[in-house]
């Protein structure tokens, strides 16, 4: 355990440096000239491709503008907002992990002894079928998120695209969350490409990569990694992410699946607890 949180420290302390230097990079960037001159590129290439469409009259120069200004002020009311949050939560997670992971025997003593004798088999199952579950699930689910952002990493520099490390850790990230991350993974490296190349088939590139590398994740991740750890049915899975997004947002989404997995726990072994002795609470 040690090894491995001294590894995940200096895999920080090299990556963090050279994402912000490529977070910074793309913040010029955009604002940039070479922007500009791709943006007229892209429009002249929208134009005698897709002019039949209706597109002839449209300035994308002009919404880009729009909606890089839009986007930079919801970013810059964000950190100004909640970078007090932010920091709180950054300084007191680590601090929660360590104590969870040094005291968790001793806070389930707590628990057991709050139980009454009657139950108390029932609630030792009931708690090591939980603890095992959420720790299966958390260790599948960033395995998952660390390899497929290393091969978002590795596809989109062998694309030549730029910022590929910044991306490539956002779409690692964002896979976390179900059904939802690959897509939001995905366009933030074909609108770097597509404004750096001016080429629109440069999207097609990136989509196939995408949905190459989705592939792999569905048959070869996460079947080993993931799928062991909740068991759980795909439609239940989607009506879960679908619910915890709509009141809660993405953290709702992150915790949707594990927390569905422990109703589905202790619904599973209350049922056959009443079967086997029953009693009733």
């Amino acid at each position: 355990m040690a090894t491995l949180i001294a590894g995940l420290i200096l895999l920080l302390v090299v990556l963090v440096p050279l994402l912000f230097d490529q977070l910074k990079s793309l913040q010029t960037g955009f604002a940039g000239e070479k922007t500009s001159q791709a943006m007229d590129r892209l429009q002249t290439m929208v134009r005698s491709r897709f002019g039949f469409l209706g597109l002839a009259d449209v300035n994308l120069m002009e919404k880009m503008t729009t909606v890089k200004s839009g986007l930079l002020e919801k970013i810059s009311k964000f950190l100004i907002e909640d970078s007090i949050s932010i920091i709180v939560h950054l300084v007191s997670i680590p601090f929660i992990i360590f104590f969870l992971l040094k005291d968790g025997r001793e806070l389930k003593k707590q628990l057991i002894r709050m139980v009454p004798n009657r139950y108390f088999e029932f609630s030792m199952d009931l708690i090591h079928k939980m603890d095992q579950q959420l720790g299966n699930y958390l260790r599948g689910q960033f395995l998952d998120a660390l390899t497929f952002g290393v091969l978002a990493t590795i596809a989109l520099w062998l694309l030549d695209v730029k910022y590929f490390l910044f991306i490539g850790v956002f779409a690692g990230m964002a896979n976390l969350i179900p059904y939802v991350g690959p897509i939001a993974g995905m366009i933030p490296a074909i609108v770097v490409s597509v404004l750096d190349s001016g080429d629109a088939m440069r999207a097609v590139y990136v989509i196939l990569t995408f949905a190459g590398l989705k592939l792999i994740d569905d048959v070869f991740i996460q079947p080993f990694v993931v799928a062991q750890s909740v068991d759980l049915h795909p439609v239940l899975v989607l009506v879960a992410i679908i619910i915890g997004g709509h009141l809660f947002g993405i953290l709702g989404m992150l915790i949707a699946v594990p927390c569905t997995g422990f109703f589905k726990v202790v619904l599973c072994e209350s049922l056959q607890t009443l079967k086997k002795y029953r009693f009733t609470a």
